[in-house]
C-alpha cells in the first residue's frame, strides 16, 4: 500500500529527508521535546532507529540536546533552522560545483581513454555464431566481404537460419563475395534475403576471412582459426565503410 503524505511531509521529501527522518522531525516538532523513548513511541519508530535519526537531525543543527543521561532530552529548533539548513546545503554544493568544474579537464581526459576501441574476441565454432548474432542487432544495412565456400562449411547449418532471422529484423546487406558456385546460388536468393552481391573473380581477389561492418562495429570471422572478432569503434566502422563502398565501385566495374 501506497504511503499518504501531507503537503509539508511531500515538500521535506523534496528537500532530500528521508522518510523516516521526516516522521521524527515533525513529531518533534508537534512535541517540542522528549526523551528517545517518548518521541520513538508517538513516531512509531523503532528505537535504534529513532536514535540514530535523531543524531542526524542534531548534525543538521535542526534539533538540540538538553541535558545529560539518563535525563536526556531532544528539542525542537524553530522551524526557521529549517531554512538555514537549506541555505547550507546549498553554499556546500554550490562549493561542490566549483571542485568539479576544477576536475573537469582531468575527467575528459580520462573519459576520451575510454573512448578507446574496444575488441571483443570469440573462439570455436559458437564463438563464431556468437560474433554473426551480434549482426542482428544492426540499426542499418549491412556491408560485407564474403567468402561463401570457407564460410558455409563450418557453420552448415547456422547460415540457412541466419539468414532468415536478418530478414524477420529487416535489416539488409551488401556484399562484395568470390564468386562462386555457393555465392550463385547466395545470389539467386538476393530479393528474398534483402541482400545485394557483387561477385568478383575467386583468382584475382581470394581471401578466406569474412568482414562485415554495421552501426560502429566491424565483425571479423577467420574460418580457419575458428575465430571471431568484434571491434567497436565508430571511426574505424566509418572508415572501412567508406573503403567498401570504393571497393563496391570496382567490383561493379568488373562485373560489367
Amino acid at each position: 500500500m501506497a504511503i499518504k503524505y501531507s503537503p509539508t511531509e511531500k515538500l521535506l521529501l523534496d528537500l532530500g529527508f528521508a522518510p523516516k527522518e521526516i516522521l521524527i522531525y515533525m513529531t518533534l516538532l508537534e512535541l517540542g521535546r522528549g526523551s528517545v523513548s517518548q518521541i520513538t513511541r508517538k513516531a512509531q519508530v523503532n528505537r535504534t532507529n529513532g536514535y540514530n535519526i535523531l543524531n542526524n537531525l542534531v548534525a543538521k543543527n535542526l534539533i538540540s540536546i538538553s541535558g545529560k543521561e539518563p535525563k536526556q532530552e531532544y528539542v525542537a529548533e524553530p522551524p526557521e533552522t529549517l531554512k538555514k539548513y537549506i541555505e547550507k546545503e546549498i553554499e556546500t554544493k554550490k562549493e561542490m560545483l566549483e571542485t568539479v568544474e576544477t576536475l573537469l579537464p582531468e575527467l575528459k581526459l580520462i573519459h576520451n581513454t575510454n573512448q578507446r576501441p574496444k575488441v571483443m574476441f570469440y573462439e570455436g565454432v559458437e564463438g563464431l555464431q556468437e560474433v554473426f548474432d551480434d549482426t542482428l542487432t544492426a540499426h542499418g544495412p549491412i556491408v560485407a566481404f564474403a567468402n561463401y565456400e570457407t564460410a558455409h562449411p563450418v557453420l552448415p547449418k547456422y547460415f540457412e537460419e541466419y539468414y532468415k532471422r536478418r530478414v524477420q529484423a529487416q535489416i539488409s546487406a551488401r556484399g562484395i563475395v568470390l564468386d562462386t558456385p555457393m555465392a550463385l546460388e547466395r545470389k539467386s536468393q538476393n530479393k528474398e534475403e534483402i541482400r545485394d552481391l557483387a561477385l568478383v573473380p575467386a583468382n584475382d581477389f581470394m581471401f578466406s576471412p569474412g568482414i562485415e561492418i554495421y552501426d560502429n562495429k566491424v565483425m571479423i570471422a577467420s574460418w580457419s582459426e575458428k575465430l571471431g572478432i568484434i571491434i567497436e569503434s565508430g571511426e574505424i566502422a566509418n572508415a572501412l565503410k567508406k573503403i567498401f563502398e570504393l571497393a563496391w565501385l570496382g567490383a561493379k566495374t568488373l562485373q560489367k
